[in-house]
């Protein structure tokens, strides 16, 4: 009897929680925020969300997508922390390199990622750099070697941290040019020549540029990861170039975010059982039929996360040891300092 009733308080409680809910978002409009420019994998996976997830919501609110690249991913990941409303109706998601960027770097930085409600990860694919096939290397050894000019976007994203990385910790030799607005900006770069390589998900050069991969045109020169993509049997993980311990230890550290994939939150400050209801939510629309196969034709799939797996990977990150992020502090991308202006001297005569 006492469990019966409890079962039917459990229930009661529940009903009313989504009701309450179904009041709140009935009508409204959620906006998924992507730190990312149109047209790559995280916008694709964004509007794919956008169609599918609103089925698991109480009051099938509408959602839309807003990019808002800029700052290497820190622009969007500011707007969450600061700006972005505080009541359900924003959620973005954001590069897998910004808690890294935040331990390690710090430029740009007003937000603290321990501070956000993580609602899940799509999961995602092994980060690789690539060389286009006329750039005269066949792996990653010939860079160390031979200067490759790789096309990148700003310092928090994983397009620049990894050949950095490389450059300055195992001596690879990689001109690394900034300024492109977005991943697809380098990819168009990468095919007109004005670049050699370029550093990003695997998933999304297979899937956005099958004909890199089938004939050829670009050769893979190490990846990052937990382990091997299991098409890349012969790629090196960047873990296994590490010379001694020190070594694997901040290229552990760094190549962590990938773990994270592509990975979604709301804002500090949105109400407990909000954030419930929004990971019940992303969680159920990783598992839709209809969603998956909506992201099947553009040629992806999903390994999702939980909420609170993405906040132990993003925990970790921050609370490595000091001596492990001061190594990798010495081999991430740095500001240049600016030069001061001299004053003008007083031409009036004393």
């Amino acid at each position: 009897m006492h469990r019966t009733w409890l079962f039917a308080a459990a229930i009661a409680m529940a009903t009313a929680q989504s009701a309450i809910a179904e009041d709140f978002y009935k009508g409204k409009t959620i906006t998924i925020v992507t730190s990312t420019g149109a047209g790559g994998t995280y916008d694709t996976l964004a509007r794919a969300i956008s169609r599918h997830m609103d089925r698991h919501i109480p009051g099938s609110p509408n959602l839309i997508v807003q990019n808002m690249p800029g700052g290497g991913n820190v622009l969007a990941t500011n707007h969450m922390y600061n700006i972005a409303a505080k009541d359900g109706t924003a959620i973005a998601t954001i590069n897998n390199a910004i808690p890294l960027h935040q331990v390690v770097d710090g430029r740009g930085v007003r937000y603290d990622t321990r501070k956000f409600n993580w609602l899940g990860s799509t999961g995602g694919s092994n980060s690789v750099t690539l060389a286009w096939n006329t750039a005269g290397v066949k792996t990653i050894q010939d860079v160390m070697k031979k200067e490759v000019i790789l096309g990148g976007t700003g310092p928090a994203s994983s397009i620049v941290i990894f050949p950095t990385v490389m450059n300055r910790m195992l001596g690879t030799k990689f001109k690394i040019v900034t300024g492109y607005k977005s991943s697809a900006a380098v990819d168009i770069a990468l095919e007109r020549g004005e670049v050699q390589a370029r550093s990003g998900s695997f998933e999304a050069a297979y899937s956005q540029h099958p004909d890199w991969i089938s004939k050829k045109k670009v050769v893979v020169l190490v990846q990052v990861g937990a382990r091997k993509d299991k098409t890349l049997p012969d790629v090196p993980l960047l873990t296994e170039l590490a010379r001694n311990d020190e070594e694997r230890k901040v290229l552990n550290l760094i190549s962590a975010p990938i773990l994270l994939g592509r990975p979604y939150l709301a804002p500090p400050g949105v109400p407990a059982e909000r954030v419930k209801l929004l990971r019940a939510a992303f969680a159920a629309t990783m598992s839709d039929p209809k969603f998956t196969g909506d992201i099947k034709k553009f040629g992806l799939s999903v390994d999702p996360l939980s909420g609170d797996e993405v906040a132990q990977i993003v925990n970790d990150t921050i609370n490595a040891s000091a001596s492990v992020v001061a190594k990798a502090k010495e081999v991430m991308p740095r500001k240049k300092k600016k030069k001061k202006k001299k004053a003008k001297k007083d031409e009036k005569s004393s």
